[in-house]
């Protein structure tokens, strides 16, 4: 599990590190992708990418629907592992998505981590934690 907020510099590379304990669950290597509806990068553990796949293949979406969501998620997403200082390198299309350039906040997202620019992490934290206790609510509710 992941979690937690850290903020670190992007060398000329376009590398960046990853926390001790993050990398402790990655020591298999990471797939990065897109972040699904937000400018992130989502970095998974290759064991939840291949859970994440098994799990796209038995939802119950038209062939069409699978093959455009296939697409979309694995057509951008790039293997990497890290370097012997603990960091990953960004690919360009990537950090474009993003819009990471000289900073990227670091973010532990349960069974994943994203990348984030300060400025969009700073609106997408306030919005989710604005959100937070209404996304509760109704959980409980449902109960």
């Amino acid at each position: 599990m992941f979690f937690g907020e850290h903020t670190y510099k992007v060398d000329d590379k376009g590398r960046v590190p990853l926390p001790p304990k993050f990398r402790r669950e990655m020591k298999d290597g990471v797939i990065l992708a897109k972040g699904t509806g937000e400018k992130c990068v989502a970095v998974y553990p290759v064991l939840e990418w291949k859970r994440m796949a098994d799990s796209l293949a038995t939802r119950a979406v038209t062939p069409a629907h699978l093959r455009k969501l296939n697409r979309a998620i694995f057509g951008s997403a790039f293997s990497t592992s890290f370097d012997g200082q603990g960091r990953i390198a960004l690919p360009h299309p990537l950090r474009d998505h993003a819009g990471i350039a000289d900073t990227a906040i670091v973010v532990g997202a349960n069974n994943r981590v994203e990348l984030w620019s300060e400025d969009e992490w700073k609106a997408e934290k306030a919005s989710a934690e604005e959100q937070a206790a209404q996304i509760i609510e109704t959980l409980e509710s449902s109960q």
